[in-house]
């Protein structure tokens, strides 16, 4: 048995119980304080809560497939009065037929007839703005569920979108540099199309993993660096520092090759001359810190631009953990560029 049915039971048990203590309990103070015998006591009891009860369950009805709007809310006050009458009406029709002999108890149910109406309307309109209430929490609850899948949804449409746009940019610049090598250098164009099928079939492979552990994406990584290293050959020169308590940890897969190509195509693209990539990885805190550095010429035009990857990975970043400054960006000694990526590890 499912949450939701166990606790829709578990309510309507409860009220089976409090409306049988409610009889029982009227049809002790009736049988006491007015010293009427049981039969009447029990009757009276039976036909005044039973038939309050059962207009409470009718409204019930009624409210779960149509919700007043407030301005009709006294429309519901005019719905509890007639129920009042019918319960009043139906509940002394019967006990004149049954008790009609006995002066004394007829008597004292014409004497206290205004104050039962009284006391079964109060309660009648508890029950239903009760029920107005408890529809409209949980039709609230429900809408709001709704929003968070929604939103949860879009998140997730948005991330896979992001992830998608990154491999296609990296892809042409590859085939590119696969045409180039075609003509001057088939050899390493051989090479350097097994390589990106390699790396191509790997990112299809893990395509619906979120996250990655270090030791996985540095492999991915270092397999990215020898496409471009067969594009670039001499001018390029990688760096890698990975420390080790950082292997076991994870990042949201396809984070670092944006970066990464973001170094080499502002390291590289403006210069002939031979350049070093530096990549490090450590823990800083609760935080998984990657660093990649590379020099660049300051008077290059947007010599130190960010381009589509990192604002990909900047937004991914967002949707996934709130907040906009875990990608830092700065340069430093006038001709290096250095971006910062920091990672909230999570307690597995």
């Amino acid at each position: 048995m499912s949450t939701a049915p166990l606790s829709v039971f578990r309510i309507k048990l409860f009220s089976f119980t409090l409306i049988i203590g409610w009889i029982a309990l009227y049809a002790v103070l009736l049988h006491q304080v007015s010293e009427f015998d049981w039969i009447i006591s029990l009757s009276d009891s039976v036909l005044s809560i039973g038939l309050t009860a059962a207009c409470c369950v009718l409204l019930n009805n009624m409210l779960g497939h149509y919700q007043p709007q407030n301005e009709k809310l006294a429309y519901l006050l005019i719905l509890t009065a007639i129920f009042t009458a019918l319960v009043v009406f139906i509940a002394d029709y019967f006990l004149n037929l049954f008790f009609g002999l006995d002066e004394i108890y007829i008597t004292f149910l014409n004497n206290t007839l205004a104050f039962r109406a009284f006391v079964i309307y109060l309660f009648i309109t508890w029950c239903a703005f009760s029920m107005v209430l408890w529809y409209r929490l949980e039709e609230q609850s429900e809408s709001q569920k709704r929003l968070l899948i929604t939103e949860s949804l879009a998140k997730e449409a948005e991330l896979n979108k992001l992830r998608h746009q990154l491999q296609p940019h990296f892809l042409f610049n590859s085939l590119n540099s696969v045409y180039a090598l075609t003509i001057v250098n088939p050899k390493e164009a051989g090479t350097m199309i097994m390589k990106l099928a390699s790396f191509l079939r790997g990112t299809l492979k893990r395509d619906d993993e979120v996250w990655i552990q270090i030791e996985e994406e540095m492999e991915y990584i270092q397999l990215y660096l020898d496409i471009e290293k067969v594009r670039f050959s001499h001018r390029l020169s990688i760096d890698v520092q990975v420390a080790e308590n950082t292997l076991k940890k994870s990042l949201p897969g396809t984070f670092l090759q944006p970066i990464v190509e973001n170094a080499i195509k502002f390291g590289l693209y403006n210069t002939s001359k031979k350049i070093t990539i530096q990549i490090s990885v450590n823990m800083e805190g609760p935080f998984l810190k990657v660093q990649v550095k590379n020099p660049f010429d300051p008077d290059m035009k947007n010599a130190s631009g960010t381009g589509f990857g990192l604002s990909a990975i900047r937004r991914r970043l967002y949707l996934l953990f709130g907040d906009k400054n875990l990608l830092q960006t700065e340069t430093q000694n006038n001709n290096l560029y250095i971006t910062t990526l920091k990672i909230p590890q999570r307690n597995d």
